[in-house]
Order: C-alpha cells, then structure tokens, then sequence
C-alpha cells in the first residue's frame, strides 16, 4: 500500500486537468497569469491599507468594503498561483488536503461576494434613504454584526457542504477540472448516492441568491424612488456615485456565473473554454474591483492621490 493511500485505488496524489496550451505559449502565458495576479494583489491590498491606514475612510461603508478586497484575495490566491505553476511544471497533480482547501475557499470567494455585495447594498439604503438616522443605525456594533452575519452565514453554509463531500467513499484519482470544487470532489466518489450533496448544493444556491438579490433589489429600489423623489441634482449625483460601483461588480459576478453555466452545457464547447469560462469567476472581480471602486469611489481616489502626494512631497 501507498504511503497516502485511503484504499485500494484511492491515493492522497491526485491527477488534475490541465490546458491545451502549445510549448511556445507556456511562458508567454505564464508572465501574462503572473503579472495580472500581482495587479490584481497590489490593488486590492492597496485598497485595504488605505481604509485600514486613512482616518477620512473610517466610516462605516469602508468598514464593510474592507471584506470585498480581502474577499478577492482570497478567491483568486486560492486559484491561480497553483495553476499557473502547473502551467509551467506540467506536472498536473494536487495533494488531496490541498486540493479539498482549495475547493473550500473558492466556494467561500463566491458566497462571500454575494453577502458582502447585499451588505453594502443596505449600508448605502440606510445612508442615501435614511440620511439623517444613518449614523444612529450604523453604530459600529451594527457593522460588526452585520459583518459576522456575511462572513459567518458564508463559512457555516460552506462547512456543511463539505462535511457532506468529506462523508463520501473516494475510487478515483482524477480532477476533471483545473481547479478543485465540490462538484469535482464528489465526482472522486465510487458511485455512491450523493442525491443529499446535490440537493444541499443546489439549495444554498437559491438560498444565498435569492436573499442576497432580494436585499439589493429592495436597496436600490428605494434608493431610486428617493433620488426621484428628491429634486436636489447634487444628492442624485451622489446617490448614483455610490452605489454604481456595486451594481457594476454585481452585474459582472452574474454575467460571469451565467456564461460560465452556460458554457458547461454546450456540448460543442472544448474542454479547455469550459475550463478558461469556470476560472474567470475567479480571476475577473479579484482584477477589476479594485479599479472600479478606486474610479467611482471618490473618497476612495480623493486620498489615494492624497497620500501619494503626500508620499512624493516628502521625498
């Protein structure tokens, strides 16, 4: 027997798909993957130190942005570095724990997303259609509840989901994607009855979307009604500004979600698109928020070009 054997054919030495990618592409991708993941980990960073680090960002509504950026890093970290090693070493094998913590928090990167995405849907209702109670209803004991809520409903819907996988007999020794989830786990399985996996994974689902959707179509709603309501331009004006920047990243997480499942039920689609389309969940939001939110955030542009002045004055 194996060293990591569970059983007979089961071993902790997993084989994982990999891209199609001809030889004279590999390091030309390679850089291209590194780069883009370090943009994407110097923006977001760049993001979390200037809400952790600039008192005119302690404010409620950074507090809870300050999840959407450590959000991404945990998505695309969780994806990508070991991809792109694979790319190059062309070794194509994941160690099992790995592969089932890797699952684990991508699982959690897209829960995450949609609770952290409707709690700043209701900070901007409270602001926008509650203006002079804002501060009275977002106490920090309030933020910190509603916080825990997002953070701790994702961890605990995530938990159950693999402790149902983890209760599963494992055969096989193939990942038939290039990155580790709960469907390619149970697929390891050796043709037990998972009906309880899949009916649990599709719940939470339509649980966390249609709670997550519900929330923000009511905020924006009412944020809407107060604009037209309201005829001071300059309140519109900074009632779109803020809450822009969040309808766009939830527009693109679904956009990307729905093309993805498209994509996986086309039969004449190559593996490796069904693949590209699957990790782009991962890898678009993680890039691109960082920029949208330093663009339509004006709090967040204003001191960012603050502190770099402040940084080339000082030198």
């Amino acid at each position: 027997m194996e060293k990591y054997s569970l059983n007979q054919t089961f071993s902790f030495d997993l084989q994982i798909a990999s891209f199609d990618i001809p030889s004279s592409a590999v390091y030309p991708i390679f850089i291209t993957g590194i780069l883009v993941y370090f943009f994407s980990v110097l923006s977001n960073v760049t993001i979390l130190l200037l809400i952790a680090t600039q008192r005119s960002l302690h404010k409620p509504m950074f507090y809870i942005l300050f999840s959407l950026p450590l959000n991404d890093l945990i998505g695309i970290t969780a994806m990508f570095p070991r991809m792109l090693v694979d790319i190059v070493t062309k070794k194509h094998t994941v160690y099992y724990p790995l592969c089932v913590l890797q699952a684990f928090l991508i699982h959690m990167f897209g829960g995450g997303t949609l609770f952290i995405l409707a709690a700043m849907a209701f900070d901007r209702y409270i602001a926008i259609c509650k203006p002079l109670r804002y501060h009275s209803i977002m106490t920090p004991l309030t933020v910190a509840g509603i916080l825990l809520l997002a953070w701790g409903l994702d961890f605990a819907i995530i938990l159950v989901l693999f402790l149902l996988q983890a209760r599963v007999r494992r055969c096989r020794n193939v990942i038939m994607t290039v990155y580790c989830s709960n469907v390619s786990l149970l697929n390891l399985s050796c043709g037990e009855d998972v009906t309880i996996n899949n009916i649990y994974g599709l719940s939470i689902t339509v649980f966390m979307h249609i709670i997550t959707l519900t929330i923000q179509l009511f905020s924006y709603i009412q944020i809407l009604l107060t604009c037209v309501l309201n005829k001071q331009s300059n309140a519109k004006t900074k009632a779109v500004n803020t809450c822009l920047a969040q309808i766009i990243v939830f527009l693109i997480f679904e956009m990307v979600s729905l093309f993805t499942l498209i994509a996986y039920r086309l039969p004449n689609i190559s593996t490796s698109a069904r693949n590209a389309c699957g990790m782009m969940i991962f890898l678009i939001l993680p890039v691109v928020n960082p920029v949208i939110y330093g663009m339509k955030t004006k709090d967040i542009r204003i001191t960012f070009f603050q502190v770099i002045k402040k940084k080339l004055s000082s030198t």
